[in-house]
């Protein structure tokens, strides 16, 4: 790529440590204008101090733009509906997140006929991947830059120790210099101090949730209303869906709630010690899980789950704009028609677990189910079902042992 060719960068810009130094060092090594783009996902920050430290450090043009509802409604909720969790515990919180800003950049460096659009993540990382599969879906021609993967610098060491130097203002410090990314679904931490696997994560860096020693020792109570397969109100309160997914993070939150520790594969290869706080999240995937239990059907329900590692993986890898997850997910919502009612759970120190359900399209028939006398299920017709079922099994075991065939 030649750097005299580009004039116009658009950057996903957080704020913090990585794209504060790619603001400057852009405009350093390209001579080009910057316009900062900052997507409120409900991270908690002040975003009129992150558009006011855009543009002291240089920031042509800054955008900041609240797309909670958005994140929500268009990539958080399809992604539950599907019941998305990475290596039975990951629950995507930042994959989820990153899709949707590049999207948005895309659409802002055509609006602003910029020549590249450019990002924050390190050449180690998933997020390289997922920012720049978005771009090349969304818009082949577009050039990338992906600064991590161009300089000179090696560890977020010497990143605060340029940003001393230029007087860039950053949060990260050499006593903590672990990296955390917080949106409205979850917090993650990594690096640093969190990368010795055997070292516990030090009970400060928690944000979102009390430890579960700290929690109330009496349970809360929630009903979750659902209708196809998505959240609607909560206690008997209809909610927009940021709304309800910010109320539950403090019910969960409050009470330790979604935590998570776990060294997981990247897609590039390597593994990594990831520590993450997903309080509604996790309230949401367990009360989902126990709606569905009541309202579809066996086969259709074993064989969706036999693809929910698949479709993590591409989320998780990066690959929301494709077309296997576009397959995917128009099968998963087909199945989520009939997930429709009310799910009770308890929350107690750390634990969330579903204690009722209901729902006017159970397939949940107590006339069947009971242990008590009924009219409705003949035991004897079990029989004939068992003798049939395992007829191929018993025909082995006759070979086995050598009997004469029949």
């Amino acid at each position: 790529m030649k750097r005299e060719s580009i004039k116009k960068v658009v950057l996903a810009y957080s704020g913090g440590l990585d794209t504060s130094v790619i603001l400057r060092w852009l405009q350093e090594t390209y001579g080009c204008q910057v316009v900062a783009f900052c997507a409120d996902l409900g991270q908690g920050e002040n975003l009129t101090q992150v558009r006011a430290k855009a543009r002291a450090a240089g920031a042509s043009k800054v955008y900041v733009e609240d797309l909670r509802e958005v994140f929500v409604k268009d990539y958080i909720f399809p992604m539950l509906r599907g019941n998305a969790v990475y290596e039975g515990s990951y629950l995507l919180g930042t994959s989820i997140a990153r899709p949707l800003i590049a999207r948005r950049q895309i659409e802002l460096a055509s609006k602003e006929g910029a020549d590249a659009v450019a990002h924050g993540a390190t050449g180690k990382g998933n997020d390289q991947v997922r920012f720049e599969v978005t771009y090349l879906a969304l818009d082949p021609r577009m050039r990338i830059i992906a600064p991590w993967r161009e300089w000179a610098f090696r560890s977020r060491r010497e990143l605060i120790q340029y940003a001393s130097q230029h007087g860039i203002p950053v949060a990260a410090t050499k006593a903590k210099p672990y990296s955390t990314d917080m949106n409205l679904f979850h917090v993650s931490y990594e690096g640093g101090i969190l990368e010795d696997p055997w070292e516990a994560p030090p009970e400060e860096i928690f944000q979102m949730t009390v430890s579960p020693e700290r929690a109330p020792k009496t349970p809360r109570e929630v009903e979750i209303e659902y209708e196809r397969g998505d959240p609607v109100a909560v206690d008997g309160k209809r909610m927009t869906p940021a709304t309800l997914l910010a109320h539950l993070n403090k019910l969960g939150g409050a009470h330790g709630v979604g935590r998570v520790d776990l060294v997981e594969n990247r897609y590039v290869g390597m593994k990594s010690r990831g520590v993450y706080e997903t309080p509604g999240g996790t309230i949401l995937q367990i009360a989902h899980r126990g709606l569905e239990s009541l309202t579809m059907d066996r086969e259709v329900l074993h064989l969706r789950d036999s693809l929910i590692p698949r479709y993590a993986e591409l989320i998780y890898y990066g690959y929301w704009h494709s077309p296997e997850r576009d397959m995917l997910q128009k099968a998963f919502d087909e199945a989520q028609q009939d997930v429709s009612g009310t799910v009770r759970v308890k929350l107690y120190k750390g634990s969330c677990a579903v204690v009722g359900r209901r729902s006017d399209r159970s397939l949940y028939r107590l006339d069947l189910a009971t242990f008590e006398e009924d009219e409705a299920y003949h035991q004897k017709d079990a029989e004939g079902f068992i003798r049939l079922s395992g007829l191929r099994l018993a025909i082995r075991a006759q070979r086995r042992k050598g009997r004469p065939r029949a």
